[in-house]
């Protein structure tokens, strides 16, 4: 079975839109498109390069939009980025140009891509998707890059309507601009307990 590793850049309170430009994604009237990148620094830098290992990819249909037109173009910084299956959840799309691209339109059919042999498969950007994901329990890992940034309104990782989980902290690297990397993995159920003496 192949784990789905969410990759996400994330801050303070939880937002996750558009965090590498302006343009990605300004809807609901978003304001601060681009908030990551004055964090960014050599040992920032170091842990991403371990991040863009080859891996199958699976992406939402907004942000395959925005990557089809860039990476092909850009593929020199993530080597092997062209060369890898993207699976793309979309109920409007069924082809691309872009090469090594399988168009996917169920949970359904997620779940047997998850349970064929193969690489992991990393979740990048793609907010809509990672709800979805979180909501039928198909996320294993998280990276995630916590930036000392609280936004306010904008798309957030996590809701409501996710189920509960507990999950291992197994790595973490804190940057010189305050950027905390810190990769989880699933470890079960929530368990309670009581804090003090009795």
């Amino acid at each position: 079975m192949r784990k789905i590793i969410v990759l996400t850049f994330v801050t303070l309170d939880g937002i996750i839109q558009s965090p590498g430009a302006p343009e990605e994604d300004a809807s609901g009237g978003f304001k601060y498109g681009g908030w990551m990148a004055p964090y960014d620094d050599h040992s920032a830098g170091a842990v991403m390069q371990k991040l863009l290992q080859p891996s199958d990819l699976l992406l939402g249909r907004k942000t395959f939009d925005i990557w089809e037109q860039y990476w092909p173009k850009h593929a020199s910084f993530w080597p092997g980025i062209n060369e890898v299956t993207k699976y793309v959840f979309s109920n409007t799309r069924d082809r691309s140009g872009w090469e090594n691209c399988v168009f996917v339109k169920s949970i359904d059919e997620i779940k047997k891509l998850k349970s064929t042999n193969g690489s992991d498969i990393k979740v990048w950007g793609s907010s809509e998707l990672i709800q979805l994901l979180l909501k039928h329990d198909l996320v294993d890992e998280f990276w995630l890059m916590i930036h000392p940034l609280i936004l306010g309104k904008g798309k957030k990782l996590f809701t409501e309507e996710i189920p509960a989980a507990a999950f291992t902290l197994e790595e973490n690297v804190t940057t010189s601009k305050g950027v905390i990397i810190a990769h989880y993995k699933r470890s079960g159920e929530v368990i309670t307990g009581r804090v003090g003496p009795e």
